[in-house]
């Protein structure tokens, strides 16, 4: 399946590996591994909510999306959920293609769709006081609309 939403940690060369045997004309694979940062020493883990049937579809449909915009030979996205610790895996995104250009501007597409539309909520624990619910970020909104106006993102 190319959308798993999942408590558990992933193998990212495992990944990438299975996308490369399943066949067709990959000319060039972009991988991106999102990974809890500690915020120098400030976050002692981070809490990932989610109804991982509704994350699923979304995150299909925003695959789907990338599939009609770039000329993907395969795509692979995983997203946990759950408690996560500094240092350990959130996201893994990986993109085949032909060429280059198309693979590196799918997985920026999807990584952008996947901070402003996926349906996660985040807490972050602190190391020296209570959690706190994280809001959405402007930065992220606006990577994410400056694919709106084409299929490629603008300069």
């Amino acid at each position: 399946m190319a959308v798993s939403i999942q408590r558990e940690d992933f193998d990212a060369a495992a990944e990438s590996a299975a996308l490369r045997a399943g066949g067709g004309d990959i000319g060039a694979i972009v991988a991106f591994t999102g990974i809890c940062r500690s915020d120098n020493g400030r976050l002692a883990a981070l809490e990932l909510d989610a109804y991982p049937e509704m994350a699923q579809a979304e995150i299909a449909r925003i695959v789907e999306e990338a599939r009609s915009r770039w000329p993907l030979e395969a795509v692979r996205v995983i997203h946990r959920y759950g408690r996560i610790a500094p240092g350990e895996n959130i996201v893994l995104v990986l993109t085949a293609s032909s060429h280059r250009q198309a693979a590196f501007e799918a997985a920026e597409f999807l990584m952008d769709y996947l901070k402003t539309r996926a349906p996660f909520w985040k807490k972050e624990h602190l190391a020296d006081a209570a959690g706190n619910w994280v809001e959405a970020r402007q930065i992220d909104e606006a990577a994410a609309e400056r694919w709106a106006a084409g299929g490629k993102k603008s300069a």
